[in-house]
């Protein structure tokens, strides 16, 4: 018998969508925002059927291709949050600048119900089918000022770039398919973990998997789209692209490779020690000489994706839970720096180059201090989350001995402090550019605070959300 109460959050979202899109046709453009609430509501009712029809173990549905579990219900819960926060920042941006329209909400609920799929899909196929539903979500959102060409540009090189990716990966799927005549990832791991079962197809069935994946977390040598997407979107395209796909690429790393692919951890362990000393190296040198913010932000997003990866290459259990933490908390940095550029721009303006930040605290020292705690925690500065959040994967490969990585995690830490606190030496001891006060919504001005304060509590009780992120994957 098929439960569909393990799949509700997902049948309620589906059914939301559909309600927010009809509603929507009807609407005038100076009634967008009654999408923007129905968008809100839709948000909070997922949050509510995962929270009441959450599971304390593991249960399949849907002949096995569903799983319900609580790691997959705490990564919902904080996407549900997540894209809340999009789009309340968007909203004034949006409407200053003409793009106050439904398909944004509409799309970005889409992408959101293709991660929530990829979070529990328990086979290979469903999983892929989520990864679509949230890409061409993105195709299209990144797409979304028709008026703006470096939006299309980056809009093509996305799409080329990402179906390219796709494919591989669909073609790794098929191969694994051929190899141990399942899909499921059960099965899988243990068809993979028998005598006969590592073969040179199997291995390059798993690289044409790893290419995917990579792809998705933005791990260099499959990095390219990040800056450019983050660059040529308009800024809310840029906040929701950089925040919550990143659970949704924790979640497949999560599931293909430690869960469905875990007992050929030795093959895959060399290959995300490539990929993670790539990331680490390239994107905290090339981060270094950017002066446009946001294009600053993707090469810093590749760095701490191979802090991520560092949780994956220990294989350990309390590795693959401390990259979830890390990746939680990266998240909500992100989405608290890219929310300060918008607060920052103004119609027909994006605060998008570091100079924009110049003098900040003359012109709001509390804006200001925002963004000295999001800097600081990417940073690593203790007490912030984000120091937390680096220590814990550093030891977790310390743990399976790899005491280089750890040491070169260290040295690239120190090293991408420069770009960091370079914002924080901008906006304290330049001359402003700008003058005029900032003025922000209270709404926005709540929001980007409990934002940033946040980074700061969840670093001063660092166990609440690490003991979390360990118990849900124990």
């Amino acid at each position: 018998m098929i439960d569909y109460a393990l799949a509700a959050p997902e049948i309620f979202l589906t059914a939301a969508i559909c309600v927010v899109l009809i509603v929507d046709v009807f609407l005038r453009d100076g009634q967008r925002h009654i999408t923007y609430y129905l968008s809100m509501l839709a948000l909070v009712g997922a949050a509510v059927t995962s929270a009441v029809y959450g599971v304390e173990s593991s249960a399949t549905t849907f002949s096995g291709s569903y799983i319900a579990d609580p790691a997959g219900n705490v990564l919902k819960l904080f996407a549900y949050l997540i894209v809340a926060l999009v789009f309340l920042y968007s909203r004034d941006f949006l409407e200053q600048n003409g793009l106050f329209k439904g398909e944004f909400f509409v799309l970005g609920l889409f992408g959101l119900l293709g991660l929530m799929i990829m979070i529990s899909g328990n086979n290979l196929l469903v999983i892929y089918l989520g990864l679509e539903l949230q890409a061409l979500s993105l195709y299209a959102l990144i797409a979304f000022n028709r008026e703006s060409a470096r939006s299309a540009e980056s809009a093509m090189k996305y799409f080329v770039l990402g179906s390219i990716a796709s494919g591989m990966l669909l073609y790794g799927i098929s191969l694994l398919y051929g190899i141990t005549g399942t899909i499921e990832l059960a099965p899988l791991a243990e068809a993979l973990g028998a005598p006969d079962g590592l073969t040179v197809p199997s291995i390059l069935a798993l690289a044409f998997v790893l290419v995917g994946v990579a792809f998705k977390f933005g791990a260099v040598p499959f990095h390219m789209w990040i800056p450019d997407v983050y660059e040529g979107a308009p800024t809310p395209i840029a906040l929701y692209v950089g925040s919550a796909p990143k659970i949704a690429a924790f979640a497949l790393m999560w599931r293909v490779l430690v869960e469905g692919m875990g007992t050929m951890h030795v093959n895959w362990q060399d290959m995300l020690i490539v990929l993670c000393v790539l990331s680490l190296v390239l994107g905290n040198l090339l981060a270094i000489v950017q002066t446009n913010f946001k294009r600053m932000l993707g090469y810093s997003t590749i760095a701490h994706v191979g802090f991520i990866l560092m949780g994956f290459i220990a294989g350990t259990e309390s590795g693959v839970s401390n990259a979830m933490y890390y990746t939680i908390v990266y998240v909500l940095m992100a989405t608290a720096a890219f929310g300060m550029i918008i607060v920052l721009s103004r119609r027909g303006f994006e605060a998008e180059r570091l100079d924009d930040f110049k003098g900040l605290n003359q012109r709001s020292p509390w804006f200001a201090f925002m963004m000295l705690l999001i800097m600081f925690s990417m940073t690593g500065v203790p007490p912030l989350i984000g120091f937390y959040a680096k220590l814990v994967v550093i030891e977790s490969v310390l743990d399976v001995g790899l005491v280089w990585l750890a040491a070169l995690g260290v040295v690239f830490a120190v090293i991408g402090a420069f770009y960091y606190l370079r914002i924080v030496w901008y906006m304290y001891f330049a001359e402003p550019v700008e003058e005029a006060p900032l003025v922000a919504a209270p709404d926005m001005r709540f929001a980007i605070s409990a934002n940033g304060l946040g980074l700061l509590v969840l670093g001063l009780f660092p166990n609440s959300l690490l003991n979390l992120c360990a118990a849900v994957l124990g």
